[in-house]
């Protein structure tokens, strides 16, 4: 087995870039996934694992044995490197180099009826994160991100969503893209927004449905407020017009998910 201890290796500063920039995981098509249940979702998700690396104080081969089927490289690393590669305050001992995947909306496989989270231009990783989750929680068909603003394989998403950046279909495209694609598969979509708005609870979302939620800061673009097939809000009754995207999103997911018997 192949061991590496000096965080001067040539390889070692690479998986350090592909920490910190995001053009090195656009470059390379790969990016670092670290902890053994994110790994594990990783996999189960379909995504190639290349090579992991493991501290044999933490975790052990027979650990990494269980989890993986899978014939890759495996490199034992030391406590000093592990330090320079691991992204948490908390150690697991393990990391990954995983390929990216496809993010295209054609790629996306719908049930019948589907129900679909669209996300436009959120910047925070862990607002993304957070949203994530519960897109996992409620088995949602897809999460869409109209005109990201941050890199997908970002080490904050990855770690905000504990894994459920791996459990979820995703896919990205311009708001143009989007809509025309929901427009296309006969989707409703209803966005949330403060402008020309309904209660959410009126609607009905047991078709084929779409939630599009905007930044807290500026809301929904017009174009998206313009094309809804009805435009939505969540009544509130303290002294502010917003609350976070995620609880948002989580409200009006789950309000649909009632309308669908769960």
């Amino acid at each position: 087995m192949k061991q590496i201890t000096s965080i001067q290796n040539p390889f070692i500063k690479s998986l350090v870039l592909l920490q910190e920039k995001s053009k090195a995981r656009k470059q390379t098509g790969t990016f670092l996934i670290e902890g053994l249940r994110e790994i594990s979702l990783a996999i189960k998700g379909g995504y190639e694992i290349e090579t992991v690396l493991f501290l044999p104080e933490l975790v052990s081969e027979s650990e990494i044995d269980k989890l993986i089927q899978n014939s890759f490289q495996i490199i034992e690393i030391n406590k000093e490197v592990y330090q320079k590669l691991a992204y948490r305050d908390t150690t697991e001992g393990i990391l990954a180099i995983a390929k990216t995947k496809s993010l295209k909306l054609s790629d996306l496989k719908l049930s019948d009826n589907p129900l679909i989270l669209v996300i436009e231009s959120l910047e925070k990783p862990g607002n993304i994160g957070a949203v994530l989750r519960t897109a996992d929680a409620a088995n949602l068909d897809a999460v869409l991100i109209a005109n990201p603003k941050s890199d997908l394989y970002n080490p904050n998403i990855v770690r905000s969503s504990v894994g459920c950046l791996f459990t979820n279909q995703i896919a990205t495209g311009t708001s143009e893209e989007i809509i025309a694609f929901l427009k296309e598969k006969k989707i409703n979509f209803y966005s949330a927004t403060l402008q020309n708005s309904t209660s959410y609870h009126t609607q009905n979302f047991t078709t084929p449905t779409a939630l599009v939620v905007g930044t807290e800061a500026t809301g929904l673009t017009q174009e998206w407020r313009e094309a809804a097939t009805q435009n939505i809000i969540i009544p509130m009754q303290g002294e502010i017009d917003s609350m976070n995207v995620s609880v948002a999103a989580a409200i009006l997911i789950f309000e649909a998910k009632r309308q669908r018997g769960f």
